[in-house]
């Protein structure tokens, strides 16, 4: 009764805000290529009231009847001014062209320039593709994942790896969506490329824990990355070729101004370069990926317009003809978007996401795989019921698939005959979520948005699951049929962040979250590997969840050229997983008795300066961080660093665009070792040396840091370009592990042996479009 009440009331302020309104609504896009511009501003100068564009252009404004002037504005295109007299509500698409000047400049984002001091968010970064596009990297290939780790309060899971943690959390903990499907391994080449190809990418998004209602099912982060739709006036081809990787992207109408298309493909050849080895086994094997990216979409009316979008990507590795391990996602997502009315906007989604690797063992004819599939459906409404409000809700349902491990037809290599064929059970799950938030603008000063969500996750059949003591012996066990309920979590998350604006360039702001999150990733190495198994919770594991609180004071200075931000932030985390010393993983039926379960804390302190404009553009950013995390069962019950835990963190960005031939980039990091777990001493067994470990993460890798430089050279087409890179630029040899060994020299001790990756890569690509 009082949810109907509460309802009832909600729906007659909504109607008495609307009383005598017009509506001015359309969708704002690229003159030149058609695309949606996410996040252009629609304001009326007369007034101050104004509007953004959603994720797919379109944007709706409540206004009085009358005549006003409408201005029209995203960053790096010409500005448009439109007088426009309002009688009765009004449907208004606009066009907007690049400016003159655009490639000269670098675009932080396409929302108005002082909306980090106006707006109600915080802990969120919007980066323009063409801004990522100048940033140097390893091996030269433009990459969204290591552009996002040079941000205050997100860092790299390691050298050259697209891995990253943000605000304490694991990698497990970073929801990654390609148009709305989650992507479970982003990585290429053991980490070292992303899976996401800058041709193919319209925008980025990146919430640190702050995230809205809509997104749920990690406890750190949220990266919204969408697919370019496609040029729906020209066809086009555009494409880079590289040192070890070439791509190409073709894009076009199918209907002039009603549809269009986008495929996007990438492979490296470094396998190519190992045919010039002598060594038999070298020239024997394989070591390359390769993507696909594809999009098309079609307006059936002016209030229905669909969209199909996918991915598909694998990795091939081998060693001569004795070992072979592939793995790769697989995404498609078909999106239906209604407009009702002007005021009331429905994208309908059916999403599958897919992620497996294989290992081929050759000389015992040796199969082993494992892999993780999803089915989501998605239904998400945006009412703009006035200047002052906006509501969003909606529902959501993934059924889970986990495939946790199998290995078949491994066979005797003497008599031929197999040996072993085993399979752990798959596991399934159905995990649905509601949401409702609100976006209230009572006053010019204060904003606030808030909202619930609620989730809930139901573990089911078919399968067998059992309960275990502390030392992980199997007390009972419980055989499920298939979709037969075996046990259920669920939960409120409560979302909430508000801002107060003291003066046009300053605002301070506060924000507080909750996010539950029920699969986890399974991994005894110190960084992701494709081989790593996501499971469940189960009747044993229990979902995670996390607590953010983050305050922050935003400032900007010279008419909003240079804007700044200082945030602090606590999180407090439940139901942490690890592994227990010496745990059993392999395809092990009963690997939950190989976990322990404990608690966990992150606190730091966010800087970041930024210049958004001008023919100099970049940023200095820098985190303070404490990172802990606390088992019985580890560390003799005493906290100890999580692995992620880096006290100090510092990036420099620098762009500059000294005329039209010629643009120069460099980026500097340095950041505080890992913490690792070193053996404090050894003993002799039986002859045998042994390390003796005592407190977890207690030491510290060196500190990390390196220059990377980058030259963009220009021809005559404004559209094509040389690019040369250098990477690690001053050769700092940094350390990627350190193993210990038994000394030669001085018997009875051991030695630390250092691992270093990369020295010096330069690297050199020619992008062309047509």
């Amino acid at each position: 009764m009082k949810k109907l009440l509460f309802g009832l009331l909600l729906s007659i302020s909504i109607s008495a805000f609307a009383q005598d309104k017009t509506t001015l609504s359309g969708y704002v896009r690229d003159a030149e290529t058609g695309e949606a511009l996410i996040g252009a501003t629609i304001f009326i100068p007369s007034s101050g009231k104004g509007a953004y564009t959603n994720e797919y252009g379109y944007y709706s404004l409540t206004l009085q009847a009358g005549s006003y002037e409408v201005g029209y504005q995203y960053l790096g295109y010409q500005p448009r001014t439109e007088a426009i007299e309002l009688t009765q509500s009004l449907r208004k698409d606009m066009e907007l062209a690049l400016a003159e000047n655009s490639l000269d400049e670098v675009v932080i984002s396409g929302r108005a320039s002082d909306d980090n001091v106006q707006s109600a968010e915080m802990g969120v970064t919007r980066m323009s593709i063409s801004e990522i596009k100048k940033v140097p990297v390893l091996f030269g290939e433009t990459d969204v994942l290591k552009t996002m780790q040079l941000l205050p309060g997100v860092k790299p899971a390691g050298e050259g790896s697209s891995g990253f943690y943000v605000r304490g959390g694991g990698q497990d903990q970073n929801l990654i969506l390609l148009d709305e499907a989650p992507v479970y391994n982003p990585s290429h080449l053991l980490g070292f490329f992303s899976v996401f190809n800058g041709d193919a990418i319209n925008s980025t998004k990146l919430y640190k824990g702050n995230m809205p209602a809509e997104y749920g099912g990690r406890l750190s982060s949220a990266l919204d990355i969408q697919m370019k739709d496609g040029n729906s006036k020209d066809y086009g081809l555009s494409g880079g070729i590289g040192l070890i990787s070439s791509r190409l992207t073709a894009e076009g109408p199918i209907v002039e101004d009603k549809g269009s298309f986008m495929v996007s493909g990438r492979r490296t050849y470094a396998d190519m370069f190992l045919l010039l080895s002598s060594d038999t086994t070298i020239k024997n094997s394989t070591l390359y990926f390769y993507d696909f990216n594809a999009k098309a979409n079609y307006k059936l009316s002016d209030k229905d317009q669909i969209y199909l979008s996918g991915y598909f990507g694998r990795d091939k590795f081998g060693i001569g003809n004795n070992f072979g391990l592939d793995w790769g996602n697989a995404t498609a997502t078909l999106r239906w978007n209604h407009l009702f009315n002007d005021k009331l906007f429905l994208n309908s989604s059916l999403i599958y996401s897919d992620y497996d690797y294989k290992i081929e063992l050759t000389p015992v004819n040796a199969s082993i795989s494992s892999g993780i599939k999803d089915w989501n459906l998605k239904e998400d409404f945006s009412y703009y019921a006035n200047n002052e409000n906006t509501l969003k809700f909606g529902v959501n349902a993934i059924y889970h698939n986990f495939i946790p491990g199998e290995v078949s037809n491994i066979t005797d290599p003497t008599e031929g005959t197999s040996i072993l064929n085993k399979k752990v059970e798959e596991r399934y799950a159905l995990e649905t979520a509601a949401y409702f938030s609100h976006e209230w603008h009572p006053s010019k000063r204060f904003k606030m948005n808030y909202g619930v969500r609620y989730s809930n996750f139901a573990v089911l059949g078919p399968g067998s699951f059992y309960d275990y003591d502390a030392a992980g012996n199997v007390t009972d066990s419980a055989t499920y049929a298939s979709n037969e309920l075996v046990t259920q979590y669920g939960g409120l998350e409560p979302r909430i962040t508000a801002s107060y604006v003291l003066n046009p360039e300053q605002s301070i702001k506060a924000s507080y979250a909750r996010n539950r999150q029920y699969v986890h990733l399974l991994s005894n190495s110190t960084a992701t590997t494709p081989t790593d198994v996501w499971m469940p919770s189960t009747n044993n594991v229990k979902p995670e969840i996390a607590d953010q609180l983050s305050l922050g004071y935003f400032r900007n200075f010279d008419d909003n050229k240079w804007e700044s931000s200082v945030e602090v932030y606590y999180k407090d985390l439940q139901n942490q997983i690890e592994y227990k010393n010496g745990a059993d993983l392999f395809l092990n039926d009963n690997v939950e008795s190989q976990l322990v379960y404990g608690s966990g804390y992150s606190y730091g302190l966010e800087l970041l300066l930024q210049k958004k404009t001008g023919n100099f553009t970049g940023w200095v950013s820098y985190t303070w961080s404490k990172t802990m995390r606390q088992f019985d069962e580890i560390n003799e019950g005493n906290p100890f660093p999580a692995r992620q835990d880096r006290t100090h963190d510092i990036s420099l960005v620098g762009m500059y665009s000294l005329n039209k031939k010629w643009d120069f980039s460099a980026a500097w990091v340095y950041y505080t070792g890992d913490a690792v777990t070193f053996p404090s001493g050894s003993y002799v067994v039986d002859g045998n040396l042994v390390p003796l470990y005592s407190e977890r993460n207690g030491y510290r890798l060196p500190d990390y840091h390196r220059l990377d430089l980058s030259a963009t050279y220009f021809g005559k087409n404004p559209d094509s370009n040389l690019n040369i890179s250098l990477y690690n630029a001053y050769g700092r040899k940094n350390v990627y592990t350190i193993d210990f060994q038994a000394s030669t020299d001085n018997p009875g001790t051991q030695e630390a042996v250092k691992t270093y990756l990369f020295q010096w890569v330069p690297s050199v690509t020619y992008n062309f479009k047509f």
